[in-house]
């Protein structure tokens, strides 16, 4: 067996190398153990600087009325929520996340929002999207990408569903400045933990998902891979001094 085979068929779980059938489960895992306090723990990990992520990446998607946009990895909702007012009875967005838990806190979160008929719920594995050719002018995934088991194939699988002219943003951790590193891998490592056994009874979920920030590719790594799944005129901006990066490309 080839050493390409043998990489193949293994990946990262956090620090831990794993076969790759088994990450899912195991990601699964740590979002049936959160999916409760998921918003709680965002805010208080990021200060509520999550929230200014998110409004910049739904600004920079730049959705109109009457478009179809997919929420891809969006859990709880946040995003679906406001791409919803955005693109009006006339367009849909499509809510989707592998894990039941997370889209059953998004359910609940929809209806005590009020959101309205255009928005509706799929679990789905990013790697094979069940939806037809071209059939989004938006994909959006924030804080998702790092927990796919195949990120190629998943930037693949989204290019495909993206309607030519249609825009893919992806929001997730990335590389710090050097400057930066030291306290953040301070937090990461020492105060992420403890507040997750604080406030969710669960430091060993919130120790893989520091784990996972460091074992994602860099800016310019996923760069290079938006660019080789297809899409064109990519692009990254670094938010919070690359603690968080928006990538994005275009289908043309």
């Amino acid at each position: 067996m080839s050493k390409t085979d043998k990489a193949a068929e293994s990946t990262h779980f956090g620090y831990k190398t794993v076969a790759s059938e088994e990450k899912a489960g195991l990601v699964r895992d740590v979002f049936d153990s959160v999916a409760t306090r998921y918003d709680v723990m965002n805010d208080l990990m990021s200060g509520g600087l999550h929230r200014l992520w998110k409004r910049f990446t739904i600004n920079e998607a730049n959705v109109r009325k009457g478009q179809r946009v997919l929420d891809l990895a969006g859990g709880t909702g946040d995003l679906a929520i406001k791409f919803a007012s955005k693109v009006g009875p006339t367009g849909e967005v499509v809510l989707a996340d592998i894990n039941h838990a997370m889209l059953e806190q998004g359910r609940k979160r929809l209806i005590d929002a009020g959101a309205g008929a255009n928005v509706s719920i799929a679990q789905v594995d990013a790697e094979s999207l069940p939806f037809d050719d071209r059939s989004f002018d938006c994909i959006t995934i924030a804080f998702g990408l790092r927990n796919v088991t195949d990120k190629q194939a998943a930037l693949e699988s989204m290019f495909r569903v993206l309607k030519p002219g249609g825009k893919l943003l992806i929001l997730e951790f990335s590389e710090p400045a050097k400057a930066l590193k030291p306290a953040y891998d301070l937090y990461s490592f020492k105060v992420l933990p403890a507040l997750g056994r604080l406030i969710a009874s669960d430091a060993d979920s919130y120790q893989y998902l520091a784990e996972s920030i460091r074992m994602h590719p860099d800016q310019e790594t996923l760069l290079g891979m938006l660019e080789a799944a297809g899409f064109e005129r990519c692009r990254y901006q670094n938010l919070t001094g690359g603690i968080v990066a928006l990538h994005t490309g275009y289908r043309l």
